[in-house]
């Protein structure tokens, strides 16, 4: 097989050879978890995620906090091109100064109305991240044993990965240097992607021991808990509505994820679908649930690259694999009954650049039809023949009972404790659970979208939610779960 070397940059402007195999159809080494020759050496760019540190963003500030958070992203992106294209550490400090100015421009806005945020200047500035380092410090949480508040957010042994140090300056260039925008290891059509995913990344689900036995795997448990379940059916995207937009954290600017989104439900869904846009729209769902949900796109490494928004422009390579089934199924809790969501209600599971932030707010989990006892947060699974890969996203089962969306669009809700208890404040709300599969060839042969310095790591997954049920349908989706029913 064809090994193709795609330069990695390393801290100093000193190269190492990225080793890839040809990924399309590719055949398991003997003695290998995959097909790969060779592991990346090198480094990525971590930047402090100013959104995660938004608290209240004014309805005047919206579009201007859109535009600058987008702009960041963009900034990185770029960034870190050029650092794989030769530039090597003399990116970072022009980096900074473009953040600054961004970030600047943020905060002025939000002081228009509010307290100024005056502490997101001080995140201006990046760091550099070894990609062969996890996203966090406890090693590889894939095969330790889950326990029972795993599903609700918390990883395994999960530490808060800290902002790495710049790298020191490595010697020596590669004779191969190719174009960073190249695909290397050509022959027949067949490519490997630049920036990722790793060898590393994959992992045989056989070898994974048990892992999963609470919700969203299996029932609430416990004398109090509301047991029923609500399931709406949607469909699976086969009408093919993608965009690279994200209505709930960059609404009003295209291609404001930098990746492409895979949507079902509320057929008008893109960056500029307001409440009243949704509220009037059609939708894919059987019983008039107009709800939003989507996840970024996992693609067949094949080298295909679709000049779109959110594909080969934004270093997402391979053709877009769509899912095989998709099911959207809301459940109770452990320890009582569930309230209504209110209509109109945004939720992201998940952080799409845990790689870069840390697990703090990470919640991939992958698995393979027929070993959904074993859930892994940072690998993606290599499945026996006849299993189906299969993506599962367990949302926040808490509402504060006042806000349908936050600043960071995280703090209005929160996971329950194991024991299925919400914080102080928060009460519970039904949990939905996204679960898709897919049909993916043999080996490791595919990835997900993700900005391209997280380096289509699994661990980014994340999953994005809009609940616009009409009321009568979430009492029904609530009376059910309550009551113990299954209902659709």
């Amino acid at each position: 097989m064809l090994i193709g070397a795609t330069a990695l940059l390393l801290g100093g402007g000193g190269l190492a050879a990225y080793a890839t195999t040809a990924l399309a159809g590719n055949q398991t080494t003997p003695g290998t978890a995959s097909g790969h020759q060779h592991t990346a050496s090198g480094i990525t760019i971590s930047c402090p995620d100013v959104g995660e540190r938004l608290r209240t963003v004014p309805r005047s500030a919206q579009l201007p906090v859109s535009k600058g958070l987008s702009a960041l992203d963009k900034q990185v992106h770029d960034a870190y091109h050029k650092m794989m294209g030769g530039s090597g550490s003399a990116v970072m400090a022009p980096l900074k100064a473009q953040r600054e100015k961004t970030i600047r421009m943020m905060v002025t806005a939000i002081a228009k109305n509010t307290k100024r945020p005056g502490y997101l200047i001080k995140m201006s500035g990046c760091t550099t991240k070894p990609v062969t380092e996890g996203a966090g410090t406890g090693g590889n949480d894939s095969t330790k044993t889950v326990k029972e508040g795993w599903y609700q957010g918390q990883t395994p042994n999960q530490t808060q990965d800290g902002q790495q140090g710049p790298q020191q300056d490595q010697q020596g260039q590669d004779p191969n240097q190719q174009d960073p925008n190249q695909q290397g290891g050509q022959q027949g059509g067949q490519q490997g992607q630049a920036g990722g995913p790793s060898p590393d990344d994959f992992v045989d689900i056989t070898t994974v021991q048990p892992n999963a036995d609470a919700p969203p795997f299996g029932a609430p448990r416990g004398g109090n808990a509301s047991t029923g379940t609500f399931t709406t059916e949607c469909g699976r995207n086969e009408d093919g509505h993608f965009n690279s937009d994200n209505v709930i954290v960059t609404p009003g600017v295209s291609n404001g994820a930098h990746h492409t989104h895979d949507y079902v439900g509320n057929k008008a869904t893109d960056a500029f679908a307001d409440d009243n846009k949704l509220a009037a729209s059609d939708t894919t769902c059987n019983n008039g649930d107009q709800s939003t949900h989507y996840w970024p796109v996992l693609r067949k490494l094949d080298g295909n690259a679709e000049q779109k928004p959110g594909a080969a422009q934004d270093a997402n390579v391979g053709t877009t694999l769509t899912p095989a089934t998709v099911t959207l199924k809301f459940r109770g809790s452990q320890v009582g009954q569930v309230e209504a969501m209110p209509r109109f209600m945004k939720i992201i599971t998940g952080d799409a650049k845990a790689f870069t932030n840390g697990t703090k707010n990470a919640n991939a989990s992958w698995s393979c039809t027929g070993f959904e006892d074993r859930q892994l947060k940072d690998k993606y699974p290599l499945c026996p023949e006849g299993s189906q890969v299969v993506r599962t996203f367990a949302f926040q089962n808490c509402w504060n009972g006042r806000d349908i969306d936050s600043g960071n669009h995280r703090d209005h809700v929160a996971f329950s404790d194991q024991n299925g208890v919400c914080p102080n404040g928060f009460k519970a709300i039904p949990q939905l659970t996204q679960r898709i599969t897919y049909d993916v060839p043999q080996g490791d042969s595919f990835a997900v979208d993700s900005f391209p310095e997280q380096l289509h790591k699994p661990v980014t997954d994340h999953g994005d939610f809009i609940n616009v049920m009409p009321d009568q349908l979430m009492s029904k989706a609530v009376d059910c779960i309550n009551s113990g029913r299954n209902c659709t």
